[in-house]
């Protein structure tokens, strides 16, 4: 009765299940991602080769990291410092005496 039609898509969607593996959409999947990886890199053979990538000497290299470090630290701030009465010149003097 109302357990029919129910019934009949519950089993309809059993079936579809058992659809055809791979799909074509699933044999291009992520052709895109690999295609802009591959047009992207510089050097795909750079895995591959046995040339140094490093074209400065280490003591450079070392100075530079240092830099690069070191503009990251924060200077301390300036401490406050009152003087009160400490000084060569009187306040309110003008230098005429009454």
């Amino acid at each position: 009765m109302r357990m029919t039609p129910f019934f009949s898509v519950g089993v309809a969607l059993m079936l579809s299940a058992c659809s055809n593996y791979p799909s074509p959409i699933d044999d291009n999947f992520g052709a895109s991602v690999r295609h802009m990886v591959q047009t992207q890199t510089a050097n795909p053979s750079a895995p591959r080769s046995s040339e140094s990538a490093a074209t400065t000497d280490g003591q450079a290299a070392r100075a530079a990291v240092d830099r690069y470090q070191k503009s990251f630290e924060v200077p301390p701030l300036p401490t406050n410092v009152f003087n009160i009465g400490v000084g060569g010149g009187s306040a309110g003097a003008s230098g005429a005496s009454r």
